[in-house]
């Protein structure tokens, strides 16, 4: 294991040989299309249905389920359009950046390029002083009453909302900048998502049910999804037992199967596997996971079982209820999307 330099401050890294055979290797970074556009498809099957389950039998029961599998999805793209950024998708790469832009970046009003800036430098200095995402992870553990009220901001649609209105701010600019610039800068940064979620509009309206557009896609994306993305970063790197060791700087979560319907789409939950190996696709992680688990790091992985266990442990801070005072009122831009620690 190479370590990471006091200069650079780079996370440490493993080579790939030390990790798995050859053999190993050549299983968990075979990349396949089918596979991968399968993914995409589940994820807006999964959404249609959702839509269609409460169009037809309208009521409060099947609102809050259908709300609830739509965020989840909806983190789900987010996850595809993370291998996306990792040119994991499609073996194609121009295919491969039209694939999560519009089919999974854009419709939740993100960018797979702009993420892929901020990403590849999350990964390069992991849980080290200049990580883009040190700000999510470090303020824990916090008190419960801090983890309510940040719940009660995700699912009131607080944290959604003050996430759109700077992503809107950023897109529109300076006030140096003339008319015509700001709506330039507004056509560059917003055009994609806009015109992504203009024809999921005038679908869902030429279909009958334009109300779903609000009702069941963007309200998810500014509660639901706030509150999984949320339990997803603090699962996957707060309070991890060693920054310097590539085994146990990051985490992986054994997500039962309801967890992985709600929680943790796609293998999200692999973490430590994905932060080894970046160039593995999400769908071979499991078998990267197992690999590892037999072979001489077995042990090694810092796991936990469930994110009740991830979430008690987050939630240990006992006192005056100032953990939560920390850094929490910091905030970093994420592609395009002001991200609220707090």
């Amino acid at each position: 294991m190479q370590a990471a330099s006091s200069e650079s401050q780079l996370a440490p890294r493993m080579g790939a040989r030390e990790l798995l055979t050859p053999e190993q290797l050549e299983k968990v970074r075979t990349r396949s299309d089918l596979r991968a556009l399968s993914l995409v498809a589940h994820a807006w099957i999964v959404i249609f249905a959702a839509m269609a389950l409460f169009a037809w039998w309208p009521n409060p029961l099947t609102f809050l389920l259908a709300a609830a599998v739509i965020g989840a999805r909806q983190l789900g793209l987010s996850i595809l359009m993370h291998d996306g950024a990792h040119d994991l998708l499609l073996k194609d790469k121009t295919w491969n950046m039209r694939l999560s832009q519009w089919f999974c970046a854009f419709p939740t009003f993100t960018d797979t390029v702009a993420y892929r800036h901020y990403h590849l430098k999350h990964h390069a200095y992991a849980q080290q002083p200049d990580d883009p995402d040190l700000v999510l992870s470090a303020p824990f553990p916090v008190t419960r009453k801090s983890l309510y009220r940040k719940i009660v901001r995700d699912l009131t649609g607080r944290t959604g909302f003050q996430q759109r209105m700077a992503q809107v701010r950023s897109a529109w600019g300076t006030g140096q900048m003339n008319f015509g610039a700001h709506m330039r800068k507004l056509a560059r940064d917003l055009g994609g998502p806009l015109a992504a979620n203009g024809i999921l509009f005038v679908g869902l309206a030429l279909a009958g049910h334009w109300y779903l557009y609000p009702a069941l896609w963007l309200l998810p994306l500014l509660t639901v999804y706030q509150l999984v993305l949320r339990i997803r970063n603090i699962a996957e790197h707060a309070m991890v037992p060693d920054d310097g060791d590539p085994f146990r700087n990051a985490r992986t979560t054994l997500a039962s199967p309801l967890e992985r319907a709600f929680l943790a789409p796609y293998w999200v939950n692999y973490h430590v596997e994905h932060h080894l190996l970046m160039w593995v696709p999400c769908y071979n992680l499991p078998l990267f996971h197992r690999f590892l688990q037999e072979g001489p790091h077995a042990g090694r992985l810092e796991c936990k079982k469930g994110y009740l266990s991830v979430l008690a442990m987050a939630t240990s801070a006992s006192g005056d209820d100032q953990g939560g005072n920390r850094v929490h009122t910091e905030k970093r831009r994420y592609a395009g999307i002001v991200m609220d620690a707090s």
